[in-house]
Formats: C-alpha cells, structure tokens, sequence
C-alpha cells in the first residue's frame, strides 16, 4: 500500500487559518498587558480561576507527541503499555490534597524562587540558577523538541512536507504567540485549543474504527493483531505474575514518586507550579489541579487508544507504515497514529489537523513561557541584572523564548522516537523526584540533597542510555531498570544530607511561617525554636494528613475507575464496567466529604 500526501480542501483550510488567525488574535490582544510586568508575563497577576488554570494545563499536556507515545507504547506492550504513563496519576493526585495550597501560599514567581526561601547559603543560590539553567533550557528545549518530532512525522505523512518545512512552520507561529501573549495568552488560548484538540481526537478515533478494513469495534477488537492487546494490566501476549509486576509493580511502587516528569513532577513543580501559582487563592490552586487529573487520565485516553489499536490492522509492522509512505524518513511505531488520518473525509481532516496544531501550540508555548521565567527570574535577576526594569526582563524573556524555540527545533532533527525520548526524559528524572517531596516534610533536607540529585540521576542517565555498557545492563533489567536508577540517586541525594550541614534555623522558621506544611518532619525545628523562647507567626493551618491521604486515596480511585470503566464499556464487558464505576462513584463521594474538610475557609 502506498498512499500519497493527502491534499487540504478549502474547507480544511478554513479550519487552520481560523484558528491560527484566533491563536495570533489573543496573542496580540493580551500582549499590552502581559508585557507591563514580568508578574503579568508570566503568572498573569495571579488572578486566574480553577477551571481556566485546569483546562490549561489539560490542554498543555496535550503535546502533539502524546497520542504518538500512547501509539508507540500500545503496538509494543498493548493497552497496558500505558501504565508507563498512567501510575503518574498518583503523583498528581498527591500533588492536589498535600502539594497545591502549599505551592500558592510561597507567594514566590516561579518555582525555583523557593530555594532561597526554603535552602540557605550560597548553595541555595548556586541551586536556584543551576536549575534555571538546566531544567528551564537544556531539558526544556529536549522536551520541546521531542514535541518537534511528532509535528515533523505529521507533516511527512499527512502533508508529505520534510522535516525542515514541518518545524519551521510551527516553530514561526508558536513563537510569535508565545512572546506576544505571555502566559495571559497561553492560558487564554488553551481554554480553545483543548476544545478543538478533544473535538479532534474523537473524530480521529471515530474514522479509526469504522475504517472498512477495521469494520467496528467489535471486529477491532476480534482482530488477531489488536485481540491479545486489549489487557489494561499486562503486556501483549503475557500471563502470570512476573509480566504483571514486570509492567505495572515499578510504576505504581517506584515510578510515580520518585520520578520527576514534565507535568507529573511530584510535590508539583514547573509548569504546573506555575498554574498553582497564578490561581486567585489556595483552594482555586487545589481545584484546578484536580480537574486536570480527571480529564488527563480519565476523559482522554480512550480516542487515542481506539486509534493506535486501529492502526495494528492497517499497518501491521513499522514497514507496513514505510512502505505506505515511502519519502518519511522518520517513520517508526509512534507514526502509526499520523498515518491514521490520512483516511480522514475533508472537513474532518482540517479539524483533525488543527487539533494537532493547538496541542502543537499549546505545549510549545507553555514551555517556551516557563522556559523563559526561569531565565529571567532565577537567572538573569539573580547573576545578570538584579536591577533590571520589568520593560527590561519582558525583553529578555522575548529573546530567550526565541533562541529555545531555535535550539528545539536543531534537536528535534536529530531524534526518531516518542517512546525514546519519554525514557530519557523519565531516566533524567529517576531518583529525583523523592527529594520533590521530602523537602516539604522534612527539615533536613538542604540545597545539596537536590544539587546531588539532579547531578546523580543525570549521570546515571546518560550511562543507561548512551554507553554501550548501560544500554546492555538496561536492556537485561527490562521495566526493573528505572528502579535501579531510583536506588541510586536516591542512595546519593540521602548520603549528600546526612553528610552536608542543614539548613540554618532562622531560614527554616521562616519557611514554616510561610508555608506551614505540618507534620513530624519539623518537630525538631519547632522544639529548637521553642527552646530559643521565640515564637511563630503563623496564619495558615497544616496540612491534615489523614484527610488528605484518605482523599488521595478516594482520588486515585476515582479517576482510575472511570478510565478502566470506560474501557470495560468499550470492550462490552457490563460486569467489569459496573464494577468499576461504582468504585469511581463511591470514591468520588469520598473526595467531596474530604473536600470539605480540607477546604480553606481564609481563601
């Protein structure tokens, strides 16, 4: 089968300049006024309520590489494959009941402004723009541009363009939105590019399954290429314990808090941080970061799914997909989703294709946004110009979004796969995500804990997946290699605590002050305080811890029971759907009685 570069109709045109003509439209409207401050540039004047900060940061995950990955993941593993993704669940779910109104009580601009309000010492200072450096540029611009790769295999095989004509194409729209609007215009427009991206993605899975050669669900599901993929709780092919814990034991156990992951980071952090803090108060912080764990894990999974499934039947193998279109020259699994929606009837098409777009535009600008208030509020502020003018830093974070945008799209040409780029990204990350979390909790943990983080998992990375000798190991550990990464920073950052001084007492008295995280990991601090005969100033309450892991819990349950209940209708099998939505009902009763109490009655 050999199938040519489909040609747009007027039609589907009309969808891609309407919705460009609108993205560019809001940028400038908004750009006056996200430019009178590095404040309303990037956090909007913190003014932002729930459900817009939610359908954000929907929208932002929501990159054009995500039904990419999902593909690629399901035509290796099956259905379950996607549990490499989905224990992050838990991670945001925790992030919603111990982590949200904590991020919004800090008051700080990004998140990386915490150190100096939680560390002490120039190694706080050193932390602060070492991160904003590597995180805010060199992991940005190699997460933008495995975003990049999946605009490139959409263009080589909807529009038959190289990878040249692809990347520049969006790069040149996306960044002059992203530098005009500010995150006002990120956030406003991600309100309609979710809209479109979903309104795509079922429309892309409709055409999917009733595709002649796929003939329904029920035929889709029959099919001897998709029929021993369709467990959500082990791999293709494969019974018995071993592949189940091989598959789902390290991300439940391990993965999801120990790893740090764009939009997944535990304790929060990034973007997401960045949402939290541009919310009007604590509990809009809270909501809006539970709305983005029920639509992200349990709305959207399903068209993506039923669309990597179909694509088992059209094409079979990688070379089924290259010998459909034989000019890409990127083609591996994750292609399977593109090559999908060549089979779309005009109209359809434009709307598939600006669907991907806005995702495209979506997660481009907000990491090109949170990219550049990095470089500007943790590293040019802190090394380069303290005094500079808020017209000055605008300016700067023009440029930087500019130059990332640049440097994206030269490593986007040298990357082939989605499912490749997701585990480096998740090895850059292993171990580190720990030390995310136990800086809330636990007084001892110092700026050096994170820096022998960072440095450790790094290193550990690029030896897992870069040496002949770590590919090796990698390949013989299977799934269990993350969890030997995770041992090993982790080993690292905990050894750097114990053996570095803490904190000093003053910093960590106002960090209590500030942020009142609760719990026993600071009554040491409390009882030298005390034994000094000061006192605190506090106004917010603590955490209720077992409110908010009854909550965690009920949340966790809530979301996965929709998502395996939808799945279970899908797969027409009534008994385990009603199973599983009655779970997520009685779990989401839990979550509102537990709201209730965690609500703060100050916001």
């Amino acid at each position: 089968m050999h199938l040519a570069a489909i040609t747009l109709s007027p039609l589907d045109w009309s969808f891609l300049i309407g919705f460009l003509v609108i993205a560019l439209g809001i940028g400038a409207y908004v750009a006056k006024k996200s430019g009178s401050s590095s404040s309303e540039f990037f956090l909007s004047g913190r003014h932002m309520p729930w459900w817009l900060l939610g359908f954000s940061m929907v929208a932002t995950t929501f990159s054009t590489d995500t039904p990419n990955l999902v593909t690629d993941l399901i035509r290796k593993n099956g259905v379950a494959g996607n549990w490499a993704w989905w224990a992050f669940l838990i991670t945001g779910v925790v992030t919603v009941f111990f982590y949200a109104k904590l991020w919004r009580r800090t008051g700080v601009l990004t998140d990386l402004e915490l150190y100096e309000k939680r560390y002490s010492g120039p190694a706080a200072s050193f932390l602060r723009g070492f991160r904003a450096i590597y995180l805010g540029v060199i992991v940005n611009i190699f997460i933008m541009a495995a975003v990049s790769l999946a605009a490139i295999k959409i263009g080589e095989t909807m529009l038959g363009w190289n990878q040249y004509q692809s990347v520049i194409i969006a790069m040149v729209v996306t960044v002059i939105f992203s530098s005009l609007g500010g995150f006002r215009g990120v956030i406003l427009t991600d309100f309609i590019l979710f809209i479109i991206a979903m309104v795509g993605s079922f429309g892309a899975a409709y055409f999917a399954v009733t595709h002649e050669a796929v003939g329904g669900l029920a035929n889709l599901f029959a099919h001897e290429n998709v029929s021993d993929k369709l467990s959500l709780f082990l791999p293709a092919g494969e019974s018995g314990f071993a592949a189940f814990a091989g598959l789902l034991m390290v991300p439940l156990l391990v993965q999801w808090w120990s790893t740090w992951y764009p939009g997944s980071e535990p304790g929060g952090g990034g973007y997401m941080a960045q949402r939290m803090l541009a919310a009007k108060n604590e509990n809009h912080a809270v909501g809006s970061v539970l709305f983005f764990q029920i639509a992200h894990y349990a709305i959207r999974p399903w068209p993506w799914i039923l669309v990597a499934l179909a694509s088992l039947v059209i094409y079979p193998t990688v070379g089924d997909i290259q010998a459909a279109f034989p000019e890409a020259t990127n083609v591996a699994n994750d292609s399977g989703y593109s090559a999908m929606l060549v089979f779309l009837p005009h109209g359809w098409l434009g709307l598939v294709l600006t669907s991907l777009i806005a995702a495209y535009m979506s997660t481009i600008s907000t990491h090109l946004n949170w990219g550049a208030s990095y470089v500007v509020n943790d590293f040019w502020k802190v090394y380069v110009e303290p005094d500079a003018s808020e017209r000055k830093l605008v300016w700067v974070a023009r440029l930087a979004t500019v130059i990332m945008m640049v440097l994206a799209a030269i490593v986007a040409f040298n990357l082939d796969s989605a499912a490749k780029a997701f585990n480096v990204l998740v090895g850059l990350g292993a171990g580190t995500g720990s030390v995310l979390m136990a800086r809330w909790f636990w007084w001892r943990v110092n700026a050096w804990s994170e820096i022998v983080a960072v440095i450790a998992a790094a290193l550990v990375a690029i030896f897992f997946n870069f040496t002949s000798m770590g590919l090796a190991w990698s390949e013989s550990l299977g799934t269990w290699g993350i969890a030997v990464q995770v041992a090993i920073v982790t080993l690292a950052w905990v050894g750097a605590t114990l053996a570095t001084a803490p904190t000093d007492l003053a910093t960590l008295k106002s960090f209590i002050e500030l942020a009142n995280p609760g719990g026993l990991g600071w009554k040491h601090v409390k009882k030298e305080i005390e034994d000094k005969g000061e006192t605190f100033n506090i106004t917010a309450e603590p955490i209720n811890f077992p409110i908010a892991l009854l909550a965690t819990l009920a949340g966790c349950f809530l979301v996965y029971g929709l998502l395996f209940a939808t799945g279970y209708f899908l797969y027409t099998d009534y008994l385990l759907f009603g199973v599983w939505l009655t779970i997520a009902i009685v779990s989401g009763l839990t979550v509102k009685f537990c709201w209730s109490k965690l609500v703060s009655s100050s916001s």
